[in-house]
This record gives structure tokens, sequence and C-alpha cells, in this order.
């Protein structure tokens, strides 16, 4: 149900809500292929809205080429969504499906320059207090179609070893990799966010949609910072998966990630 009572909330206009509940309800597979979408009255009873509120909704599922209205027959999801290409990433799998992600999309880079990070980013990467960093924005694409918002830290003596040209056309791992930098581990958080304006207009969202929030800082095995990145993803078209086994004895059972050897 659309609960909020408001028509500019932070999750945007209550057509924008309902639009979003059953847009997700579509590329989840909730709302199988060919399934047939309830009516306009019947929505509007589910949710507490108006049947204004409904109709443009749906009107915003058919541009987006999710749904397709056949007279006669009623309103259908649409066997193959346009532009519901979901990339999924595996948190066990980490780097080689960083690899994989790069060869299925491509990046467009939007700011690139050098300066003293913010303190939470200088911390995270241990630097000193006047040490600088390459800050580099981009947005990742994939059919022409944006899903991620990627910001990304890395220390001068390192990101010198590459250029905005570099970055607009390698992955920034890769990049990493051939500055002789050897990755041992990372830290990495997941949470969700809103869209500001300035992400929302990369993403093609609106301001204030809902986006998963990723925060990874990567070491050296010297312990040093690398790279801090944080990342937005449109839910609708990125998808984080774990696969997990059953560990300890009888007593201290627990779930514990597969390792990529294992899956």
């Amino acid at each position: 149900m659309v609960t909020s009572h408001s028509t500019n909330g932070p999750g945007g206009t209550k057509s924008h809500q309902l639009f979003l509940l059953l847009k997700d309800a579509i590329v989840s597979g909730r709302m199988a292929a060919g399934t047939k979408i309830p009516g306009e009255l019947k929505l509007a009873e589910e949710h507490r809205v108006s049947r204004v509120t409904v109709r443009r909704a749906l009107e915003a599922l058919t541009e987006e080429g999710l749904i397709t209205r056949r007279p006669g027959v009623g309103t259908l999801v649409c066997e193959r969504p346009v532009g519901a290409t979901v990339m999924t990433a595996s948190v066990s799998n980490l780097l080689p499906n960083m690899v994989k992600l790069s060869e299925n999309s491509h990046v467009r880079l939007l700011e690139f320059g050098y300066g003293v990070p913010p303190e939470g980013v200088r911390e995270r990467l241990r630097l000193a207090p006047e040490d600088r960093a390459q800050r580099s924005v981009r947005v990742r694409l994939a059919e022409d179609k944006p899903f991620s918002y990627l910001t990304t830290y890395v220390p001068e003596r390192i990101a010198l070893s590459y250029d905005e040209a570099d970055l607009a056309t390698t992955p920034l791992f890769a990049l990493l990799e051939r500055s002789g930098v050897y990755v041992d581990h990372a830290s990495q958080s997941i949470s969700a966010t809103l869209a500001t304006k300035d992400v929302a207009e990369a993403l093609d969202v609106a301001v204030g949609s809902p986006l998963i929030s990723l925060t990874r800082v990567v070491y050296d095995k010297s312990g040093q910072g690398v790279e801090y990145l944080h990342a937005l993803y449109r839910p609708d078209r990125y998808r984080i998966e774990i696969d997990l086994s059953r560990a300890g004895d009888e007593d201290d059972r627990y779930w514990q990630p597969l390792a990529p050897e294992q899956r």
C-alpha cells in the first residue's frame, strides 16, 4: 500500500511510489511475464490512492516498456521488459565479478581531479593530513542505461600512474594492478540511501528515489589503503548476491560465505 499522505514526500509523488512498487515486483520476477495487472479501480482500492494516481503510475510503466495494454485483454507484464536488464554482483566472488561487470558495461567519466580528501576518506585510506588523492566520479551503464554512480579516491602516489583517458576506458582495479599495487584485502559495507539531485540526474531517476549504497576500502599487503569507493546503485538494475554454506559444529552452527572454488 502507498502510505504517504503528501504529494511530495522523500519518495516523490504517490504515483511515483506506486510506480516503484509495481516496477520492483516486475523486475524482481514476482510478477512474471504475461501476468495480468489488476484494473485501475482494484489498484486504487488496494493502495488507497485515486484512479488518477494509478493511471499515472501505469503510464510510467508503459513508457519504460514494462507493461503493455491490449484491448479486450487488459494490461500485461511484457515478455521481455525493455531496460529491465539487471546486473548481478557476487560478494563471495568479488574480483572475478568486477572483471565480468567491466566487460558487460561501459563508463562515462563525470569528474577527475586531485586534492586533499575528506577526513573520513583520509582516515580509511590511512593517509597523512597533507596527503592528496585523486578523486573521480563515474557513471556505469549497461545497454546505454545507467545503473551505478561511482565516487572513488586513490592516493596521489598511485593515481599518477594513469590519467583521465585511462580511467574513462579501463577499470580502476586494472589500473591499480598496472601501477604495481598488490591488492590484499578489502572492507565493504552495504546500506541504502535516497538519490540527491545530481545523482538522480546521472542515474535517470527521480530525486528521493531509493538507491543501494556501497562503500568499499581496498588495502595492499602492507595494510595501506589504495582505493576508497562509494557506489550508488539503482536497485531495479543492480543486485548483490551472496552464496552461503553452513559451518561450525552442532552446538555452534552458523552461515559463512562460500569461497569461489566452492561455488
